[in-house]
């Protein structure tokens, strides 16, 4: 991308219930599938997608008799002009980006698993030189990608951030289609020219010898922030006082929920994407990431996640009901929630009845309309709405008839098992 490169080719106008968009896209299919559930918060939502700014994607997937993957997408309300806050999907994106970097610098002796350290050149910027998480005690790219698939860490991501690069992100995405992505916050409260910085980072040996040096950077491409965003009656600033006025997200990241889907997809069926589309990655990489975008926080010993805050479907919103998921099913996604939105991007594998199907949803709750107050209706209309959506949708799929029975044995994973006579205390809170 060369530096004045604009971002966005249409106008995004939002104050609090208005806003100027394309036509939304809802397909008669999901409708239908929707109709036939009658829970009183599913339909409260569905009924009125505008207040709640859902989206939906729902991908039905058939295989031939060579059992390749043929893939048809059904959309409800969806908007790519509906602004909605991506909060930690975000993080998805930069896993995949880390790995490709690192494939990279195969060269220069580092992996994923390589021992790294943090630097800081400001006092805004925050050095990491350890991580009691880890089995040795050091970050790496590895262990930060698994905090963030597993609980949604923070740290996670701004280290990934870190490792990166603004320029490097958004370059990468728009070459491979993402053409309307915008990833240009870390979560640090930094102002948009802080997050323009990014620190030293270096790979290093056993004996803290250093085995590649990347240097601190500086985005000096340009970001097309002319669109104003903005939501909600009012918020709570910094100093915890009421502004009467909407939110502005002008400068927030921005993904649509295609793209995400997209995203997602490319990493689990790379041959449905054009080469130049996909992240590339090695097949152990790969691997890599399938066993933790499906893994549960009970079936990981590093980090040591304190099971009954983090229980097993803490980030699987469509399966969310009982905290645990059904022995046969495991689901491959990401999520994300702040500021009253909430976003679950998934590949769902049921190994027992042979049904896989994709389903990306966001959704809006608050109803105060009050912003950065973290009063939002997460637990009475967020988390039952996915509940029943992952069960609509997964209630249609276990009906539907397919002309040849999938193999999924490449979604097959051997996982972890948590150690029981492991004694060191569990981590019991996470900023995420």
């Amino acid at each position: 991308m060369q530096k004045g490169f604009v971002l966005f080719m249409f106008t995004v106008v939002l104050a609090g219930s208005n806003f100027i968009a394309a036509q939304p896209k809802s397909d008669a299919l999901l409708q239908s599938i929707f109709q036939q559930n009658k829970n009183d918060i599913f339909n409260q939502v569905i009924t009125n997608p505008t207040k709640y700014r859902c989206q939906v994607i729902y991908t039905q997937i058939d295989r031939d008799k060579n059992n390749a993957p043929h893939f048809k997408n059904y959309y409800f309300n969806y908007d790519p002009l509906l602004y909605f806050n991506p909060a930690s999907t975000v993080k998805m994106p930069l896993a995949f980006l880390s790995l490709e970097k690192l494939k990279k610098l195969q060269a220069k002796g580092v992996n994923k698993l390589t021992s790294l350290q943090i630097d800081s050149s400001s006092d805004w910027q925050k050095p990491s030189f350890a991580d009691p998480t880890s089995k040795n005690g050091f970050p790496s790219i590895a262990h930060y990608i698994k905090k963030a698939f597993l609980v949604s860490d923070n740290d996670a991501y701004n280290r990934m951030y870190q490792f990166l690069g603004q320029q490097y992100i958004n370059r990468n995405l728009h070459s491979k289609g993402y053409k309307d992505v915008r990833i240009t916050r870390q979560f640090m409260g930094l102002t948009p020219e802080q997050n323009r910085h990014t620190n030293q980072v270096r790979f290093i040996n056993e004996d803290g010898t250093t085995i590649y040096r990347q240097p601190s950077a500086y985005n000096t491409d340009s970001f097309d922030f002319s669109h104003t965003v903005k939501l909600g009656k009012g918020y709570l600033d910094k100093n915890d006082s009421l502004v009467n006025e909407p939110f502005d997200f002008t400068m927030h990241n921005n993904l649509s929920l295609k793209d995400l889907h997209s995203m997602l997809q490319s990493v689990l069926f790379p041959e449905s994407f054009p080469k130049k589309q996909r992240f590339d990655i090695s097949s152990d990489d790969r691997q890599f990431l399938l066993q933790y975008l499906s893994q549960f926080p009970s079936e990981t010993n590093y980090p040591k996640y304190d099971t009954s805050k983090y229980f097993d479907s803490y980030v699987k919103f469509f399966f969310n009901d009982n905290h645990s998921l059904p022995h046969n099913i495991r689901v491959f996604n990401k999520v994300g929630w702040a500021y009253g939105f909430m976003t679950d991007v998934s590949y769902v594998a049921d190994f027992k009845n042979n049904v896989e199907f994709m389903l990306s949803a966001t959704l809006y709750v608050n109803s105060d309309e009050i912003l950065n107050d973290n009063k939002y209706d997460y637990e009475t209309i967020g988390y039952p709405f996915f509940s029943q959506l992952g069960q609509t949708i997964y209630n249609h799929e276990l009906q539907r008839s397919r002309p040849f029975k999938p193999n999924l044995s490449a979604f097959t994973i051997q996982y972890e098992q948590r150690d029981k006579s492991d004694t060191r205390p569990t981590i019991k809170d996470v900023d995420n």
